[in-house]
């Protein structure tokens, strides 16, 4: 009994079907998936993180602080450009952990990217309601707060039902169709990008590098110059500028709806992360040069600062660009939602409805009205604030697994291959003595073809790094000040920092599986090994009451899935009837044996 939950959790997505074999309409080019991916993730990251990271958290250094996220980013970026080219299916990084490590984490991973969208498309819809009534001089707070007040301490002040009008006229686009959303997503991108090009422009010529300088700061500004907080703000600066890159995995959801999916869909990742790191670098070096970072704006930066500088024009265009920009974000955070929640329904794990394609929109029309109606009760009922905390942990576990699942593809050996590889290089397993052990897990025997062994090394030691990085940045994180004063810390600092590199030396001399892909991350292990340790640093920063919800998520899912996925499963029929099958092939079989056995003794 217990083989058999364990051999369905881990039963992997083996669809052979064509890849142009989609109900799904594939009109999105290069362009369509470049804007998407800059248009998903350059909305309220641009328009409030800058002023506010710059306020509270390292100054004029914001700039590196953006510096250091993008690096992070990148490293989750180019792990999934090239699981996009191995898998061209609609899904993300639920498809990508399907297909490697089995249904089960797909389905946790593709229940967290649910998570993820319906929190990022009610947050710009909150983010977009603020900047409409500050235009409108709150009055619409003011009336909604007379009307419908929420006094209960875990929600927002009052039910925003502006947010929730905003998300459904989004749902309505989207369930129109994928192009013409496309089009509109395209312009909303190009319209977003002019306003940081004035802002950029207009902000330079006002510019004053001796705001970069000031040491007569007040008294909780730190230490004033450009690093007034010191590394450790900017660090702190980095671990929140993160999520302004949140979004770029969009593109990524595309892969039954672009034209050439495994050439565009990593080039436009790649693309779309230089955009908006450029932006968002431009962007934080020009505010803090007119404004001193301790008198930013948390809310409005660029609004305060061509108030400061009495440029009420400029003002008036960024006002309306932002609110251009926040649509696009809207846009780029709920498109994939329903592209995800389509593909677990398409594999059964979710209830099979939602996997409806429109014929007339050729777009999953149930699970783009499922979508919005969620996202649309979110936005009404919490504040942005509660919001973007609960935003990120689903992100950062999605990332995880997919820097995971980009090590075990590497070295996983092809089943179709192992009797080959035998026969052509004679391999022999020796008896298991430490020596024999030492020379297998280094590759002592310069081995050049994967096998079961390399790849069970490689797994383990995926494994067993994940757990050291998680005690290293544990260590990082809580206890920085006393860790070199306090023996046990400094010994498990040093432990899991040295067991860290052992292991990516370990994982680097297993010999690699070579296939041929458009894009391919560079130096494997490396790469995929760092982007797991930024993604577990920064999941450790997350506070309490946002693991509390996360878990809440999670039972929520489990009950579905092991109330109705585990049962349903595409994958899981095919099992069924491949064991059928194999089990009348043995009832032949022996049938066979008996018959054969029977005339012999008649012979005799």
């Amino acid at each position: 009994m217990t083989t058999k939950i364990f051999n369905a959790l881990t039963r992997r997505k083996t669809d052979s079907e064509d890849e142009s074999a989609t109900k799904m309409d594939r009109c999105l080019n290069l362009f369509d998936l470049t804007a998407l991916g800059v248009g998903s993730t350059l909305g309220l990251g641009v328009y409030v993180l800058a002023g506010s990271v710059a306020k509270n958290d390292a100054g004029p250094a914001v700039c590196l602080s953006f510096l250091v996220a993008a690096v992070a980013s990148a490293f989750a970026g180019v792990c999934y450009a090239e699981f996009a080219s191995r898998v061209p299916k609609a899904g993300s990084a639920y498809v990508y952990s399907y297909v490697t490590v089995g249904e089960f984490i797909a389905f946790v991973i593709g229940w967290n990217l649910i998570l993820e969208y319906v929190i990022g498309t009610a947050s710009v819809a909150v983010g977009l309601s603020k900047y409409i009534d500050r235009m409108a001089n709150s009055t619409i707070s003011d009336q909604l707060i007379e009307w419908v007040p929420l006094n209960i301490s875990f929600l927002g002040k009052y039910l925003d039902f502006v947010s929730l009008i905003l998300v459904l006229i989004l749902t309505a686009l989207l369930a129109f169709g994928v192009k013409e959303s496309s089009v509109l997503n395209n312009i909303f991108t190009l319209l977003n990008l002019v306003t940081i090009g004035i802002v950029v422009v207009a902000g330079s010529i006002k510019a004053d590098v001796n705001n970069w300088k000031l040491t007569n700061v007040p008294p909780k500004a730190g230490q004033g110059g450009f690093l007034p907080y010191g590394i450790n703000g900017v660090m702190a600066g980095a671990a929140k500028c993160f999520y302004g890159f949140v979004g770029f995995d969009a593109v990524a959801t595309t892969g039954e709806e672009a034209k050439n999916p495994q050439r565009d869909i990593p080039i436009a990742i790649v693309i779309s992360l230089l955009i908006i790191f450029a932006s968002y670098f431009s962007i934080s070096t020009v505010i803090t040069m007119m404004v001193p970072y301790y008198e930013q704006d948390d809310e409005t930066p660029f609004l305060y600062a061509f108030e400061r500088v009495d440029w009420i024009t400029i003002k008036w265009i960024v006002t309306i660009g932002a609110i251009f920009a926040l649509c696009t974000s809207m846009l780029g955070a709920m498109f994939p939602l329903p592209r995800v929640i389509y593909a677990m329904a398409k594999d059964g794990i979710v209830f099979k409805t939602l996997g409806n394609v429109n014929k007339w929109s050729q777009t999953p029309i149930f699970a783009t009205i499922l979508s919005g109606l969620f996202a649309g009760v979110m936005a009404m009922l919490f504040d942005l604030d509660q919001l973007i905390d609960m935003m990120s942990i689903g992100t950062l576990l999605a990332y995880t697994i997919v820097a995971i699942c980009i090590l075990i593809l590497r070295y996983q050996a092809d089943e179709k291959n192992i009797i080959k590889s035998f026969e052509k290089n004679n391999v022999q397993f020796n008896q298991p003595t430490f020596f024999n052990s030492f020379k297998e897990i280094f590759n002592l025997n310069n081995n050049k073809e994967a096998n079961r062994r390399t790849s069970r090394i490689t797994n383990w030691s995926i494994a067993i790094y994940s757990i050291f990085t998680l005690l290293f940045a544990a260590i990082i994180t809580n206890v920085p000040n006393v860790m070199f004063k306090e023996a046990f810390y400094l010994v498990g600092f040093i432990v899991s920092l040295l067991a860290m590199v052992v292991l990516i030396i370990v994982i680097a001399r297993q010999p690699v599986v070579e296939i041929e892909l458009t894009f391919k991350v560079p130096f494997v292990p490396i790469v995929p090994c760092v982007s797991i340790f930024f993604n577990l640093y920064l999941m450790l920063q997350l506070d309490l009451e946002t693991w509390i919800r996360f878990i809440v998520w999670l039972i929520i899912g489990f009950l579905i899935y092991f109330s109705y996925g585990i049962r349903n499963s595409v994958e899981g029929k095919k099992h069924k009837v491949e064991d059928l099958q194999l089990q009348e092939a043995n009832i032949l079989l022996k049938r066979d044996e008996i018959n054969h056995h029977d005339s012999q003794n008649y012979a005799k």
